[in-house]
């Protein structure tokens, strides 16, 4: 059995799909804006675990202080050069 990767509905019309591969539901909402001029949107119903272990620990937009710092994804930020710090 294969899992539901997306939905794509129209909040204009009737459309209402649902998509195995995400690029497949990507293309139905562009083809649909093309020949509608809707602007169907997507729900995604599963992620692979990368992205969603992405996610997670990239915690709230990234920001600092809310994103696991032991993840192997991290970067750490790059210092800044004195070249950074004078206004031209």
């Amino acid at each position: 059995m294969t899992s539901k990767r997306a939905t794509v509905t129209c909040p204009a019309c009737e459309l209402e799909e649902t998509f195995t591969r995400l690029a497949t539901a990507r293309s139905r909402i562009e083809d649909h804006r093309a020949e509608t001029g809707h602007e169907a949107t997507w729900e995604l119903h599963r992620l692979s675990p990368g992205v969603e272990r992405a996610g997670d620990d990239a915690g709230v937009c990234g920001r600092p202080g809310r994103t696991n710092a032991d993840s192997p994804l991290r970067r750490p930020l790059a210092r800044r050069s004195a070249d950074d710090e004078t206004e031209t």
